[in-house]
């Protein structure tokens, strides 16, 4: 396991340079904020083609200048029946048109911190690899994924030859030792691999009936980003923001207050009235009140 300091110096060098001096626009009260681009799922996108100007129009209509980029939306789709094709395009396609969307990105002054890229158990070992050749296109310096503990074992190999931070996504599913949610579920991870961190969805961890607040207390050195979001407890919904259980004015408070490097990014997930860019603005407002 890293130290303290390793694990800093291990940002430093894999994490956090790329985002430096280029986060101004939508960091409150010296907390980063930012937004899982899945929140922009249902904005309509040119047939056949991906999400990124989608994206990064909605980022700049919302203020964000930093996001955790959702593999699907720059991904054609190809749906159920496509997973071969999937699978193809995900191994054949050049390098280079990552780097392309990075340009984007740059172009319009935003950061993408990390690659929301999900290994699952029908992956080849090709495209485990690969996803990490992508997120270094990006100019990520993390991969997130939703994946199992089963699954994870495999990526061990390949997070070490990148030397490249994976944070585990939980969920609410407590009654499945291989998903990830629980606080001995993270901690199995990262006694797997120095590399293996947790990318804590606060909202997920409340339904579960954890403590967010005493969670990122305790590691915060562990975290890589937040996933903001409200749930209430007891495998609750999602609901507007401030009209659950999920303690967000706390840990923003708290992360105000003790400066941890750690941003939290906006998942919009409950039902809302407008648009998914409206109510990412209504999430990022909300936050702004507290952190100002």
């Amino acid at each position: 396991m890293y130290t303290r300091r390793e694990f800093g110096q291990l940002t430093l060098g894999g994490v956090a340079l790329p985002l430096l001096g280029r986060l101004a626009d939508s960091k409150v009260g010296g907390v980063r904020l930012g937004v899982q681009t899945y929140s922009f799922r249902d904005l309509p996108r040119p047939d056949g083609g991906d999400a990124v100007d989608v994206i990064i129009k909605a980022m700049t209509e919302c203020g964000l200048s930093e996001c955790e980029l959702w593999a699907p939306q720059v991904e054609p789709r190809f749906g159920r029946a496509g997973r071969d094709q999937l699978r193809a395009w995900r191994v054949d396609t050049s390098i280079a048109h990552f780097r392309d969307i990075r340009k984007k990105f740059d172009a319009a002054g935003m950061t993408v911190h990390a690659y929301n890229y999900s290994f699952s158990a029908d992956m080849t070992d090709q495209e485990i690899d690969r996803g990490f050749e992508m997120a270094h296109a990006l100019g990520a310096g993390i991969i997130t994924a939703s994946t199992t503990l089963t699954v994870a074992r495999r990526v061990v190999p390949f997070a070490e030859k990148h030397k490249m931070v994976v944070a585990m996504h939980g969920h609410s599913n407590k009654s499945d030792p291989n998903e990830f949610c629980t606080p001995e579920s993270f901690a199995a991870a990262m006694q797997l691999s120095k590399y293996f961190k947790v990318n804590l969805d606060i909202g997920h961890f409340t339904a579960a009936d954890f403590d967010a607040i005493a969670y990122i207390r305790e590691h915060h050195a562990n975290i890589t980003n937040l996933h903001l979001k409200d749930r209430r407890k007891h495998e609750g919904d999602n609901v507007p923001w401030g009209q659950g259980d999920t303690p967000l004015r706390e840990v923003l408070l708290m992360l105000k207050k003790e400066k941890w490097p750690i941003p939290g990014y906006i998942e919009y997930e409950h039902r809302g009235t407008g648009t998914p860019t409206e109510e990412v603005k209504k999430c990022f407002q909300f936050a702004k009140q507290i952190l100002a």
